[in-house]
């Protein structure tokens, strides 16, 4: 039995895309699987996939490029890294390209099966979530839109991701550790830029009109609050 959901897998090496494809298989996943960059990059125009597997190093359109083609192509699929290079700045890298999450070659199935059970499980619509309020800011989690007073915002699924967040509890200050778990799935220090890499991207959509609540705790993290 299938359950529904279908996933894009992108690894150059036979060996590793077969293990991977067959592993999701009896998971219970639909499983398609590309070569290289410009194959993968065709898959995902011409259709919506549940989460696409990419690895970085890909012949033809390297996993760096392809990520910001289709970020910048408005194509918002959720994407698991794969990365044999095992180096700080290539994960902060595809974080920062709008990754959600990765995983370093080699790798368990088992620590592959939870990484995308976790993706998935974060990319689910509550159907009976309610609106969340911060000053002019409106979260609406079921349409996946927020709004700054009544005009829309268009923000990444990890910028709405990260927003959500803070805005759960207006006034609380989080982390970047506690961020990067619970937005990210992560917990790996050196990628404390990604958060602040994130955050200014929120401020640039939504400070304006005097408003400038995402702020700044000195040494300790980020909070959202109502500001006139």
């Amino acid at each position: 039995m299938t359950s529904g959901i279908e996933i894009l897998v992108v690894d150059d090496e036979d060996g590793i895309r077969n293990l991977i494809r067959d592993a999701l298989s009896l998971s219970g996943y639909t499983v398609t699987s590309a070569k290289d960059g410009l194959e993968a990059l065709a898959l995902i125009r011409n259709k919506k996939w549940d989460l696409c597997i990419l690895d970085i190093n890909l012949p033809k359109i390297d996993g760096f490029a392809l990520l910001e083609k289709i970020r910048e192509a408005g194509i918002n699929t959720p994407v698991l890294m794969l990365s044999a290079r095992g180096e700080s700045v290539d994960v902060t890298r595809g974080l920062k390209l709008g990754a959600d999450d990765y995983v370093r070659k080699p790798f368990g199935l088992e620590e592959l099966i939870l990484r995308v059970k976790a993706i998935l499980r974060r990319n689910e619509v509550n159907e009976n979530s309610v609106i969340t309020h911060v000053g002019p800011i409106h979260i609406d989690e079921a349409r996946h839109e927020v709004r700054f007073n009544e005009e829309l915002i268009d923000l990444s699924r990890t910028e709405f991701r990260l927003l959500s967040e803070l805005a759960s509890r207006p006034g609380m200050v989080f982390t970047k550790e506690g961020l990067l778990e619970r937005v990210w799935g992560i917990d790996f220090e050196n990628n404390s830029t990604v958060v602040d890499t994130y955050i200014s991207y929120l401020r640039k959509k939504l400070h304006r009109e005097g408003f400038d609540g995402i702020q700044t705790v000195r040494g300790v993290g980020f909070k959202l609050v109502f500001t006139k």
